[in-house]
């Protein structure tokens, strides 16, 4: 998956909004105003930092060469993965459908429910 190919997968997702807070190089992704994904460029290397349970971001880590502990996140819950081609897409794509899914639950109960009868549970936390 490429620099677009995440970008517009990102955006795909139900209600999700894209700004620039840290400047025109920084995608932020979010759903109701919480982050769920950032989308940059490092050293010419495109990457997306994704928030994940604190267990499952330690094994990506160890299975995958490209998933790093979040860069200017917070490690435990936060990893950074390099779009270098070496991780499958449907992985990438449910380490993102994963991100989004987190963001969603920790949201404000009337919002989350607002948000599964527009959409489905399914679409949400696939």
């Amino acid at each position: 998956m490429d620099y677009d190919a995440a970008r517009a997968y990102l955006l795909s997702r139900p209600e999700a909004e894209e700004d620039f807070p840290f400047g025109p190089d920084v995608r932020v992704f979010r759903i109701r105003g919480k982050l769920f994904g950032l989308l940059s460029e490092r050293d010419g290397q495109p990457q997306v930092n994704l928030k994940c349970d604190p267990e499952e971001a330690l094994v990506l880590r160890d299975v995958f060469d490209a998933v790093r502990p979040g860069y200017h996140m917070n490690k435990a819950h936060w990893n950074t993965v390099l779009l270098d081609g070496s991780i499958p897409r449907p992985e990438l794509e449910r380490m993102m459908d994963r991100s989004y899914g987190l963001v969603v639950k920790s949201l404000k109960k009337a919002e989350r429910q607002g948000l599964e009868v527009r959409h489905g549970r399914d679409a949400l936390y696939r």
